[in-house]
């Protein structure tokens, strides 16, 4: 793969997230996270995506193309977890063309295997110190109302980062062809960046 590992924090390797906690949590952080590697996605990353998606049985499956167009297009905005050089999360997002401010997560994913390590939460922090969201200053993403993993995600992080998570209505059901339940819009910030 032609993306750089890192291991570190992205803090360390992106001057556009050092709001980070105090120097214990990072340490803390440091020791939970020494084994999983966070980096940028690239488009190989897009089948092993939907391989994950399809085996964990509780994401939304899409096709094998647009997860690995996604890693194409938006390759700036996508990042993946690995542990042993297994993937074992990934995040999805873009900024939308008339929200140059906003990162859209459309999907997030983390293995079974490292729940409560936080991975969700590094997923985002790596993804907003990623260069293609150096102006972004909110992150959407859309949740169904039966998803409470993602939306205790959502609702962490903001937590984390001591700003405002809001949930707004978004497509409501009607919209869908099929059965599907309505989607709600969590939307998180302002992000403050301090200065480099």
């Amino acid at each position: 793969m032609d993306a750089a590992a890192v291991t570190a924090h992205p803090a360390e390797t992106a001057t556009t997230a050092t709001a980070a906690a105090p120097t214990q949590v990072q340490d803390k952080h440091r020791e939970r996270h020494a084994d999983i590697v966070y980096r940028p996605a690239t488009p190989t990353d897009g089948a092993e995506m939907w391989k994950f998606v399809q085996e964990a049985g509780v994401l939304e499956l899409n096709p094998s193309y647009a997860y690995i167009l996604m890693c194409q297009h938006f390759g700036d905005t996508c990042v993946v977890a690995e542990k042993d050089g297994e993937l074992v999360g990934f995040v999805l997002a873009y900024v939308p063309p008339r929200q140059a401010d906003t990162v859209f997560v459309w999907q997030v994913g983390v293995s079974r295997e490292v729940r409560k390590r936080g991975v969700g939460i590094e997923l985002l922090r790596y993804l907003l110190a990623l260069d293609g969201c150096r102006h972004v200053k909110y992150i959407e993403a859309s949740v169904m109302p039966s998803n409470k993993p993602s939306q205790n995600l959502f609702r962490s992080f903001a937590r984390k980062w001591g700003v405002p998570c809001r949930k707004l209505p978004f497509f409501p059901a009607e919209f869908f062809p099929e059965p599907h339940e309505a989607e709600h819009l969590f939307r998180l910030g302002p992000l403050e960046w301090p200065e480099a």
